[in-house]
């Protein structure tokens, strides 16, 4: 008999698994604090459980808590985690440390169907989304985890194409249940799915991040497909209904690319598609890809175009590259192992 996950969720689902288990109402909460906030990896360290309570949660469950099966660790500091999902697949997950910050960078999807240009993980194409426990393991697994002060959901896949089970881990994040974290702490990256998009910013507080990678239409369709079904104009105009003068933020990841969207006529452009909208922008260094014919941006290039954005009123830093040398930055995670199983 396969077992069921405890880890990834919610209290609500608790609930009804004690319920129908003839367990008090109560013990939904007491597995909750278990699992999520002391971190128990094994249904007999809930000691406040009767046994019998145990013995019967045993029968059709486990905390689900699984290690990664390789780790790979940059000259930099970056850490990346191999993990094998609860359905046999492979994700990467990519911790980054920074002074008194520790991020961790968490995938959504084994793969991604958006197939950006520029962008390892989307040759890989699409091999199913994660659930939560898959989500909540990268986070819960990890060495250093209980260290972490951010998550960006910006590893592999999309996730608002995964909409359920990454607001369901967001829920479990945030909730006085699970880790009580601000949701000022979690960062949720998309290329723009509109039909997910505006449910996102009603029922949640954490930061967006919106990749843009080109103000024209035309090319930033040739480097993001998705681009024909969301423009990027029409993403900003919607997002000029909401208000940003508070602590929620948006930010434009914009991957430069050299000779391909670093030129002065970008930067102008940009400002007139954003003006009027409180944002910000991270500027974030291309690295080559295999089979991809286009050219690293060079560093002197990346400083005028940030220095012209912020003349023009656009806060814009440049992201610093972490964890090249293992594969672990910005674009570059593939599931090397899920690729070999595919052939």
């Amino acid at each position: 008999m396969i077992k069921k996950s405890l880890l990834g969720l919610t209290l609500a689902e608790l609930s009804t698994i004690v319920a129908e288990l003839g367990m008090p109402r109560f013990t939904a909460k007491q597995i909750a604090g278990w699992i999520y906030q002391k971190r128990v990896t094994s249904i007999d360290e809930m000691t406040n459980i009767s046994k019998t309570g145990r013995e019967k949660l045993s029968e059709g469950f486990e905390v689900g808590r699984s290690n990664p099966i390789e780790t790979n660790k940059s000259k930099d500091g970056t850490v990346k985690y191999l993990f094998q999902t609860s359905d046999g697949k492979f994700i990467e997950t990519v911790y980054i440390p920074d002074g008194d910050r520790a991020t961790l960078c968490v995938s959504c999807q084994v793969g991604c169907k958006m197939n950006c240009l520029f962008c390892q993980t989307g040759k890989q194409g699409w091999n199913g989304d994660l659930t939560s426990t898959d989500i909540l393991n990268q986070i819960f697994s990890i060495e250093n985890s209980e260290s972490l002060t951010n998550i960006v959901f910006m590893g592999q896949g999309e996730p608002l194409d995964n909409y359920d089970e990454v607001m369901r881990s967001i829920e479990i994040l945030t909730s006085d249940y699970g880790l009580a974290w601000s949701p000022k702490r979690i960062t949720v990256s998309t290329v723009g799915l509109k039909k997910h998009l505006k449910n996102f910013l009603d029922e949640c507080e954490c930061h967006l991040a919106i990749s843009l990678h080109s103000p024209i239409h035309e090319q930033r369709l040739n480097l993001m497909p998705a681009e024909k079904q969301y423009p990027i104009a029409q993403i900003i105009e919607f997002l000029k209904q909401y208000d940003w003068s508070h602590q929620r933020r948006v930010t434009f990841e914009y991957t430069m690319i050299g000779g391909t969207n670093d030129s002065q006529l970008h930067a102008r452009e940009l400002v007139k598609l954003l003006q009027g909208l409180n944002c910000r922008i991270n500027l974030i260094r291309w690295h080559k890809i295999p089979n991809v014919a286009l050219d690293e941006v060079k560093s002197k290039t990346m400083e005028v175009f940030r220095d012209y954005l912020n003349s023009h009123g656009i806060t814009t830093t440049i992201r610093a590259s972490r964890g090249q040398d293992i594969w672990a930055a910005c674009g570059l995670l593939s599931t090397k192992k899920q690729l070999e199983n595919n052939e």
